[in-house]
């Protein structure tokens, strides 16, 4: 074995070698971010060729290691900061949420019993707590910190899924899925996101479980297609196990009519689930937070903080509201939540979550809750859904773009419109223009459809970005086209 311990410890020698390794990164990375380019701009093929493994017998040491990180990952990847980096719902990030990484990784601390993670146990729930109170649930610390929105829409659809069985005093926790499964359905919006049709395939009732609800113009489900859907399941001895609405759905941000659809639901005793991941940011907002009323009514919701958050990816939520559908899910194991800590009132909080090992990513929203303030939190996020208005407004008033849909959240979605061009020709030209700012390394561009139309997407996340950064970008788009256009 080496002389030199490659582990972080108190030792000096660790302490040194630790030191001189964020020194090195971190010196990297302020590089980096004053790179004036948003990509390098290299293609699949030639990043498959520049990079290469280097696994050594000695090994490279720290030094060369990092180096090598910085030259072939660091230099080459996206940079989400950019003013024109605003293709998806990837967010720059907050400079304490940075710091919060470095807490989190030198401590390693597990989520999944006390005694792994004693101190950030308690604040994950504490900010559950907090987080319930923002949705509008009753007092309590049911819910859990999740990897993201696909995990924590898993958890609301097999809660859904196992209290529907135990209503009919089946447990699928014992006994697993039984009856005629070709008869029990969800049902979400057409721009519902693609985990609803994952998850039910994980869970064993397939794709076909599913049923597309269509929507409005906005596309928002449309309340009276829900009541014909729902209408078609008794008609056809199905079953609905649930119902998901979206509060901001990928591309146009639309939030479906939460209180109409919890009513709808209620009436039939059918489990409601709100897909919160983008939308779920207004919560903290000042100007906006009445676009999620009726989320108060949901049996579960889905929360992401590394989108408008602007936490590190990855940080998400997922919320219960009766912690009595827990049990539905509960798993003892001696060795991490035995039923002696539960008479002692310890929390282990792998009860409650999908994974076991865990990573404390509550840190980061509680740092940056702490650092910015609720006010300066709700100003980054309301400048996103504002700016998103006002380059709505400047779009309608260039003549070769073409607005596809008003604005919800903060994302705007357009098209270049050349003089003429059958609708195949314009919608392989929008996609051209996007592929071509993402290889010159200018911008990254969305490329989309919303009601079969090829479009362009802007996500304004970034609230460093102003309406002139985004009117050059939209000058970039217009010369980018018209050069395809001649070429």
């Amino acid at each position: 074995m080496s002389d030199i311990n490659p582990i972080l410890s108190s030792s000096a020698q660790s302490i040194a070698a630790y030191q001189d390794a964020i020194e090195q990164s971190t010196q990297a990375v302020v590089a980096w971010l004053q790179q004036p380019e948003m990509y390098q701009g290299k293609t699949v093929e030639q990043l498959r060729e520049r990079i290469q493994l280097s696994f050594t017998s000695q090994g490279l040491g720290n030094q060369v290691a990092i180096e090598r990180a910085v030259e072939y990952f660091l230099k080459d990847s996206l940079s989400v900061h950019h003013a024109q980096c605003v293709a998806h719902l990837h967010c720059p990030s907050l400079v304490i949420s940075q710091a919060a990484e470095v807490l989190i990784n030198a401590t390693n601390q597990s989520m999944d019993s006390w005694d792994q993670s004693p101190s950030a146990t308690i604040i994950e729930m504490k900010l559950i707590e907090w987080l319930r109170q923002q949705v509008g649930y009753t007092a309590g610390d049911a819910g859990v910190f999740t990897s993201g929105g696909t995990q924590s829409n898993l958890m609301g659809l097999m809660l859904a899924r196992d209290a529907f069985f135990a209503r009919q005093g089946h447990s699928v926790q014992q006994h697993g899925l039984t009856g005629d499964l070709s008869k029990i359905k969800v049902l979400c919006s057409e721009n519902a996101h693609f985990s609803v049709q994952k998850n039910m395939a994980l869970m064993g009732l397939g794709y076909q479980s599913v049923t597309l609800v269509k929507t409005d113009a906005f596309s928002r489900m449309d309340l009276s297609d829900l009541s014909t859907k729902l209408a078609q399941a008794d008609a056809n001895g199905e079953q609905v196990l649930s119902i998901v609405a979206t509060a901001g759905t990928t591309d146009a941000g639309a939030i479906d009519p939460l209180a109409e659809i919890a009513a709808m639901a209620a009436e039939r005793h059918i489990w409601l689930h709100v897909d919160a991941a983008w939308g779920g940011a207004l919560l903290l907002s000042e100007q906006y937070r009445h676009y999620l009323d009726g989320l108060e009514l949901a049996d579960s919701v889905t929360l992401d903080f590394h989108k408008q958050f602007f936490q590190t990816i990855s940080c998400g939520a997922f919320l219960l509201k009766d912690a009595r559908h827990y049990e539905l899910m509960r798993y003892q194991a001696a060795y991490l939540n035995s039923g002696f800590d539960e008479e002692q009132g310890v929390p282990n909080l792998v009860s409650k979550s999908l994974q076991t090992t865990r990573r404390f990513d509550a840190l980061k929203l509680w740092m940056g809750l702490e650092a910015l303030g609720k006010k300066q939190y709700a100003e980054i996020i309301d400048n996103g859904v504002t700016l998103a208005q006002q380059v709505a407004q400047f779009v309608t008033e260039q003549p070769q773009l073409e607005l596809v849909m008003q604005p919800q959240l903060a994302s705007v979605l357009f098209r270049f419109r050349p003089e003429s061009g059958d609708a195949a020709a314009v919608a392989l030209l929008n996609q051209r223009i996007g592929d071509a700012l993402l290889a010159s390394g200018s911008a990254n561009v969305g490329v989309t459809e919303s009601d079969g139309v090829t479009c362009l997407k802007l996500t304004l996340l970034n609230p460093t970005v102003c309406l002139a950064d985004v009117k050059l970008l939209l000058e970039s788009v217009k010369a980018c086209a018209l050069q395809l256009l001649k070429a």
